[in-house]
């Protein structure tokens, strides 16, 4: 019985190395957010123009060697105004992502744990979430506490709580009912122990790869939501409200495609890092 288990581990073990080395387009993916991730740190190692101030002879430029994703109505480079962009979209949904985890989280952990009536009505608050869309939870939180961009992340969070609740408190009624639980408690185990120590470790384990999703559809929500003027007002570069000057200028696509495009990847780049996260152990 001992070599067979010996030789299962040890066939076992080049599959799970192959599992964990991530493929061609998951490594792309990480690359890209990566570089996300640095022009909003430090936005000037990528661009030497200045994101608001303009050279009005250059207005409306197309794409070339000097201005790559061309300028804008103004004269501004419009690489420059979306790198220096990347800052607020990574960071507000950084911000939606950290509200989402630890409110739902908190919520799903205490009505998943305790069970019972408290069970009962945090289930009830949660399904009353879940029936209203997020997209338009998100506007009416971000209406009535003011329209800026940390708002709109404030917003964003909030329609994700729901969706964080409901996913940690299924893992922790799956983890309550384990065995080496119930060993734990039978052991003397205080509830506080059991809790920390057995039921929060094992059930955060599906948390990570939904945070990583929600920090994408984060970015798209944000996005939409300045889109639509519920960020932060010009000269801001905002994603969204780069896409939303660009509209109205419907002969120079670029103003559109550009800011557009960069949002697209970095939502796909993060999905396809999330469904890696899910399969890999």
């Amino acid at each position: 019985m001992t070599l067979l288990s010996t030789a299962t581990a040890a066939h076992l073990a080049p599959a799970r190395r192959r599992a964990a080395i991530p493929p061609l387009p998951v490594v792309l993916s990480l690359a890209f957010v990566a570089l996300v991730i640095a022009w909003s740190l430090v936005p000037g190692l990528f661009t030497g123009h200045d994101p608001i101030a303009g050279v009005p002879a250059d207005k409306l430029l197309g794409p070339s060697l000097a201005h790559w994703f061309g300028t804008d109505h103004l004269g501004r480079d419009l690489f420059s105004r979306v790198v220096f962009g990347s800052a607020s979209s990574v960071a507000s949904a950084l911000i939606a992502v950290v509200i989402g985890v630890l409110a739902g989280g908190l919520v799903g952990l205490v009505a998943g744990f305790l069970g019972g009536w408290v069970d009962t009505v945090l289930a009830r608050f949660v399904d009353v979430l879940l029936a209203i869309p997020k997209f338009l939870l998100a506007v009416i939180v971000v209406t009535a506490i003011g329209f800026d961009t940390i708002n709109a992340a404030i917003a964003t969070g909030v329609s994700a709580v729901a969706v964080f609740a409901r996913v940690m408190r299924s893992e922790v009624i799956k983890t309550r009912e384990a065995t080496f639980v119930e060993a734990s408690f039978l052991s003397g185990g205080s509830r506080g122990h059991i809790l920390l120590r057995h039921v929060l470790p094992n059930a955060s384990r599906s948390v990570l790869p939904l945070a990583v999703l929600h920090f994408g559809d984060s970015i798209l929500v944000i996005a939409s939501l300045a889109f639509l003027g519920y960020g932060d007002p010009p000269p801001a570069s905002d994603w969204g409200l780069l896409i939303s000057i660009g509209k109205d200028y419907p002969k120079w696509p670029w103003l559109v495609y550009a800011p557009a495009l960069v949002t697209i990847a970095t939502v796909l780049s993060v999905n396809r890092i999330s469904r890696w996260l899910r399969t890999t152990d």
